[in-house]
């Protein structure tokens, strides 16, 4: 299982599988062929469907089109085997292909093919299930985040040191920014106006309105084109900064018990990229927000104390109740309804860690089992629900309009 590096990146949105991934593979292809007449980029399948709305053409022009003429062809209607966010690069001298090279954008903005992938010497963690790491944790007395620093070593926490800081700003920007977010959908900014919102109610709404509003505001930025961190994806980018966002300003929690939770809920979205997938070209939105809300349930559950037992229930009921979430976005823009889904999937995983903290930890389903029935859903839902805006609200929205 690959290093929190990979899963936690720095980037700028609306999309890791369809901005960052193909801006990534473009930079690599460029670095292999830097004196042509002109490249030719072929996008297949969710890439070609929903590329315009995510600004997947503008991601790989900001790399090639500097170095030579680009052109893009868009194939909506062809999926490729391995993976439905494929693209072909072509390097053309004379008009004769002289390198060709087809990659897929897997999620999360990681980049791999049948025989490569983008950073294979990335594999630190030998355990690969949380099952595993569970009993682990519970032979050795330990908790996850010890677990974490075992495999990455110390230098892990200079790392989520940084994502901290990224994510804190674009909260920050987010709650600052207000107007209209780009697109054409007619989506405005939120975040500020429930922020204040909030601070006219008490106790229970105030406190969920200010973590709509943390959620809300990343997810915003994110929409913008605006620096995130994925977590797992752009996508469900607010889901967890909002929720530690929200524990730290009103529990007044140390950094570092931050970067201990960090550390935690990376743990629990790499086992889910490692026996399924975060991609909702892949697997429905089910593998974006809802293993981010898995994530964030887990790590606040670790802030309030609980045990290993009760973090994995956390996480568990979290990705449970996401089950068979669509990813239908309206127009291909990671806005209607990806911005909502963040504040309510923060909302979520603190319900869920509420939950898990009443209990004693023993249950019934355990999370390596939901994100085996994850992964089977998502594998059974058709096309026109996974990142393709064909089905689903993006076209019934589309009739409406």
């Amino acid at each position: 299982m690959e290093t929190l590096k990979e899963l936690y990146r720095i980037g700028n949105g609306p999309s890791s599988s369809h901005t960052l991934g193909p801006k990534n593979a473009a930079k690599l292809f460029a670095e292999r062929n830097p004196h042509v007449d002109k490249y030719r980029v072929t996008l297949y399948g969710s890439l070609a469907a929903t590329g315009k709305g995510h600004m997947t053409d503008v991601a790989i022009l900001s790399v090639l089109e500097p170095l030579s003429p680009t052109e893009i062809v868009w194939e909506p209607a062809i999926f490729l085997p391995f993976h439905p966010n494929g693209m072909k690069f072509e390097a053309i001298k004379a008009d004769q292909i002289v390198d060709s090279w087809t990659v897929f954008s897997v999620g999360g903005g990681a980049l791999a093919n049948e025989n490569w992938r983008d950073n294979p010497d990335a594999s630190v963690y030998p355990l690969s299930h949380i099952s595993d790491i569970q009993e682990w944790c519970e032979s050795e007395g330990a908790s996850y985040w010890e677990y974490v620093e075992k495999c990455e070593g110390k230098e892990i926490w200079d790392y989520l040191s940084e994502v901290w800081k990224v994510m804190c700003r674009s909260i920050e920007n987010g709650l600052k920014n207000e107007g209209m977010l780009p697109g054409g959908l007619g989506v405005r900014r939120k975040a500020a106006t429930y922020f204040v919102k909030s601070k006219g109610y008490t106790d229970t709404m105030r406190s969920r309105g200010a973590l709509y509003a943390y959620a809300l505001a990343v997810a915003e930025e994110n929409a913008a084109g605006g620096e995130i961190v994925t977590a797992p994806t752009c996508g469900s980018s607010g889901v967890l900064p909002a929720v530690l966002y929200y524990l730290q300003t009103t529990r007044n929690f140390l950094e570092i018990r931050i970067l201990r939770a960090l550390a935690t809920a990376g743990l629990f979205g790499n086992v889910v990229k490692a026996n399924a997938s975060i991609s909702g070209a892949e697997v429905g939105c089910q593998g974006e927000v809802g293993v981010a809300c898995a994530m964030a349930a887990a790590a606040a559950c670790q802030l309030f104390g609980g045990s290993p037992a009760q973090i994995e229930y956390a996480a568990e009921l979290a990705l449970e109740h996401h089950l068979g979430l669509t990813c239908d976005p309206v127009g291909g823009l990671v806005q209607i309804p990806c911005i909502e889904r963040n504040a309510i999937a923060a909302a979520r995983a603190f319900d869920s860690n509420i939950y898990a903290t009443f209990s004693d930890g023993k249950h019934h389903v355990s999370f390596d089992h939901v994100v085996e029935v994850m992964k089977e859903t998502g594998h059974a839902l058709p096309s026109l629900y996974k990142e393709t805006a064909a089905g689903g609200l993006a076209k019934h929205y589309r009739k409406k309009g």
